[in-house]
């Protein structure tokens, strides 16, 4: 599958701005052949998490009708990285899936939120697994802060991804991190990763490097830190052939284990 992973410059807090920008990269995307297009998180107004009552995307309305006539149109699958949403009274960090066929398969709001962004004073957290299909492909969606919690992307695993898709807005200081906790999670679930970053505003500091992760561990993609987009041809089928040389999955002894996950 060919997989046009987008790293947006996202405007802080212009919605409008931002909008346009993913429909330009999506539909470019469409035009070089890719079949799924990733966006990075909180794309319509990044953390402008004071401002949400005016910028929030309310039940997501305008952000799934945007994707949902998309994916139609352009007969791509489109995992919407994350947007800021209002839903009954409370403010998300929301991820929406189309396929091909403009269907939303997947809805879900961000499960660990990062306090050093200050995310747990103006967000609430969602508490929903994201595992859904694309095509014949079993995958999972997670958001940025989430990849540090091994035992989450592990439980997604379990239920059948081959591919996990991770939205991010990453700051630079600690970006040696996402690069080892993607390897990381893609080695130990045996699954593909990828992931996608944000690049700088002037007012913060994200530098990209998104990648795309096979299982063994091998990179075969990283961004740059400008605004980007690049199509990676993802084959899927190795998944099952790398379960199988190293069967981690049959080995597997949660008996031993569920004290640690309470």
């Amino acid at each position: 599958m060919k997989i046009a992973c987008i790293q947006l410059n996202v405007a802080f807090g212009d919605i409008e701005k931002n909008f346009t920008n993913v429909e330009k990269f999506i539909r470019e995307a469409a035009d070089k052949g890719a079949e799924l297009a990733i966006l990075p998180e909180m794309w319509n107004s990044s953390y402008a998490l004071e401002k949400l009552e005016d910028l929030a995307d309310p039940n997501g309305e305008r952000t799934k009708n945007f994707l949902q006539n998309l994916s139609e149109e352009l007969q791509i699958h489109i995992v919407g990285g994350s947007v800021s949403t209002k839903k009954d009274g409370k403010f998300y960090n929301t991820m929406y899936v189309y396929n091909n066929k403009g269907e939303l398969v997947s809805e879900y709001d961000k499960a660990h939120l990062f306090r050093l962004m200050d995310e747990h004073l103006y967000l609430s957290a969602g508490d929903k697994q994201n595992n859904f299909e694309l095509g014949d492909i079993p995958a999972a969606g997670v958001i940025c802060y989430d990849i540090r919690f091994p035992e989450w992307l592990r439980l997604h695993a379990l239920n059948g991804a081959k591919v996990i898709f991770v939205s991010a807005q990453w700051p630079t200081p600690r970006i040696d991190h996402w690069k080892t906790l993607l390897q990381a999670r893609a080695i130990e679930s045996q699954c593909f990763v990828i992931a996608v970053n944000r690049i700088s505003h002037k007012k913060q500091n994200f530098n990209g490097q998104s990648m795309v992760i096979e299982p063994w561990g091998e990179v075969l993609w990283t961004g740059g830190e400008d605004e980007e987009m690049a199509i990676i041809d993802v084959d899927f089928s190795i998944v099952d052939e790398i379960r199988q040389r190293i069967p981690v999955y049959d080995d597997r002894r949660p008996e031993l284990y569920k004290d640690i996950l309470k």
